[in-house]
């Protein structure tokens, strides 16, 4: 699975974008110079400097150490998000094909129903009914993108399911289990991958936008999504306030998606289509 990555260069230079963006994330707290939550009322709105690299915010604290700092939370986010949704996607995608036409159905009526759920709206729903905490919020999220697991699955596992040589293993007495770990699920891999890295991409995405809204997180909680909001209530007094945290979101959805075209166009392997989350 890592070969495709290094095959092109855009590949190459994704991979080494997202192992960036994920070491800040792992170790940005501790890198960060200052507390990221320290006002200095002496240092509102300061430019860059030999103490503050980035400047300051609107109550003196140091924009850097609080990229640092909410690297961690904001990638965090995505990914309970993803495998939120890799869990209600695949797993009930491989069962519609395996235990016939009634789980089929109700698996597929579900999913529409996800579909057509309101983006916006089920997320604060979400967080009014379980508190407003950025897990909550990624489980509405996971929920919501699990339909673009779903179709990816079960239309890479369809065609293994009904072939000749899962046939005649069923014949032979191959357990379920067996069939499922050694015949579909190697070639239903690649397809969960592109999708899982084009909609870690999207749920980055939806991490920012409901951040940036206030939704799932209490100030002063650092987020790339809660930084924009502020920089830009703010844009007259530091004009290249948006920029760093808009470039870190931009560059991080431009990772995932470059990795999720590079396993796409993998050579030798079928091309699953890319999805994208579903935003109401």
């Amino acid at each position: 699975m890592l070969r495709p990555l290094f095959a092109s260069r855009s590949g190459t230079i994704s991979a080494v974008v997202l192992v960036v963006v994920a070491v800040l994330a792992a170790v940005g707290p501790w890198l960060a110079p200052h507390d990221p939550l320290l006002q200095d009322p002496r240092a509102i709105l300061a430019g860059p400097s030999a103490g503050h690299w980035l400047g300051t915010d609107n109550v003196g604290r140091d924009v850097l150490s609080r990229l640092l700092a909410g690297s961690t939370l904001s990638l965090v986010a995505a990914l309970e998000a993803v495998a939120v949704g890799l869990v209600l996607g695949v797993v009930p995608a491989l069962l519609s094909v395996r235990l016939g036409r009634v789980f089929e159905w109700f698996s597929l009526r579900l999913m529409e129903a996800f579909v057509t759920l309101p983006f916006l709206v089920f997320a604060v729903a979400m967080t009014a009914l379980l508190g407003n905490g950025l897990q909550q919020a990624m489980l509405a999220v996971g929920i919501l993108i699990s339909p673009g697991f779903y179709r990816v699955t079960r239309a890479a596992a369809l065609p293994v399911a009904t072939a000749q040589y899962v046939e005649a293993a069923v014949l032979a007495g191959a357990s379920p289990w067996t069939v499922l770990h050694r015949h579909v699920w190697p070639k239903v891999v690649p397809a969960v991958a592109v999708a899982t890295a084009s909609l870690l991409g999207a749920s980055l995405v939806i991490v920012s936008s409901l951040t940036f809204l206030g939704i799932g997180i209490t100030p002063p909680t650092p987020t790339w999504g809660g930084m924009l909001a502020t920089d830009l209530q703010y844009l007259f007094q530091r004009p290249f306030g948006p920029f760093v945290p808009a470039a870190l979101i931009v560059a991080t959805v431009w990772a995932c998606n470059g990795i999720a075209d590079a396993l796409r166009d993998a050579p030798g392997r079928p091309a699953p289509r890319k999805v994208t989350a579903h935003v109401g």
